[in-house]
């Protein structure tokens, strides 16, 4: 990005910031489009969250492209990109990294050193992530908060940026462990992946299956300095008071029982949204009001990303899941009877 966000002083400058934006973000999307076919909302809400500087959860069943969309945003982002295939028997110190005992050729004893492990990376792929314990699962919640590791009683920064992208199957599928809510809500967004679409199949069958394969190789378009710029420019992106209250009462209109919640729905829930679920919201239409050509956030920009931001943040009743009511169900109709107006 040409314009600094120190530079940021006049209104020209943030909408000169903001274009040069979108043209990073455009240049990217268009790289990973060389080896993802289809998926485009999918690959927008994941750089969604990359410039918003959260985590992305995506959800699957196998075979749908969610690894090969990781590796090659990792290869696209000139990042440090590393990849841990979570199983059953991975153990924390397989993704933390151990202390080692050393010997030294010269003087003969014998030492502690640390050995890293793979989660010392800025883009980490957390590959069937459900498919670990829960002991192995929470070996990355310091690391996705605190942007930190501490192994042996020593704290170790993570090189910025970081991005966790994991993957996960639907629970309802064999081998599998439900993450648990705590490392839930340190996703920014949870992103459902669907199966192909006609045309996207065949294109996708023509590029894997054909006498000359297609073998496109992504290429660095972005480093880390500029991933940086692009992430401090999403925090001056305004946002005004009625919109922000409008992020704000949807996510107490997801807390049973509370002032704000829909009479309709308060069986189906049993748990609403953290306060992390209003800071996604924001976050995230941010980054969608610039990709959009606006520096400055609308109700639609929150109302859109609702489901991707509350949808892992809220546990269903027995009730609603007897009654086949999903999360973005719920979602959904939440926002559809919360006015994006406040009612004096």
């Amino acid at each position: 990005m040409s314009t600094a966000v120190n530079d940021l002083e006049t209104v020209e400058s943030v909408r000169k910031a903001c274009a040069d934006f979108r043209l990073v973000a455009d240049r990217l999307r268009q790289e990973i489009g060389r080896v993802l076919v289809g998926q485009a909302e999918v690959v927008g809400q994941v750089l969604i969250a990359l410039f918003a500087d959260g985590h992305v959860l995506l959800e699957g069943v196998p075979g749908l492209g969610k690894t090969l969309l990781v590796r090659t945003l990792g290869q696209a982002l000139g990042l440090k990109f590393s990849r841990i295939q979570f199983t059953p028997d991975l153990m924390p110190a397989d993704i933390l990294g151990t202390q080692i005992v050393v010997d030294d050729p010269l003087t003969g004893q014998r030492d502690f050193k640390f050995r890293q492990g793979p989660i010392f990376a800025q883009i980490l792929l957390a590959d069937e992530i459900n498919r670990a314990s829960p002991k192995s699962q929470s070996a990355l919640l310091e690391a996705m908060q605190e942007r930190s590791v501490t192994v042996g009683g020593e704290t170790r920064r993570l090189e910025r940026p970081f991005l966790v992208l994991a993957t996960q199957n639907p629970i309802e599928q064999e081998g599998t462990y439900p993450l648990p809510e705590a490392q839930l809500d340190r996703f920014l967004l949870k992103i459902i992946i669907n199966y192909a679409q006609r045309d996207d199949l065949a294109k996708i069958i023509d590029r894997t299956t054909g006498s000359i394969a297609a073998d496109a190789q992504t290429k660095a378009v972005l480093t880390a300095a500029e991933i940086a710029e692009a992430q401090k420019l999403v925090r001056v992106v305004l946002v005004a008071p009625h919109v922000q209250d409008y992020a704000v009462r949807l996510v107490l209109a997801t807390h049973p029982g509370g002032e704000w919640g829909v009479p309709e729905l308060e069986r189906m829930i049993v748990v609403g949204s953290s306060p992390r679920g209003a800071q996604s919201l924001i976050l995230a239409a941010k980054v969608r009001a610039i990709l959009a050509g606006r520096c400055a956030v609308s109700t639609q920009d929150i109302a859109a990303l609702a489901c991707a931001a509350l949808r892992h943040r809220i546990v269903r009743s027995f009730e609603a899941e007897a009654a086949g009511l999903t999360c973005d169900g719920i979602i959904s109709e939440i926002v559809r009877l919360v006015p994006a107006e406040a009612q004096e």
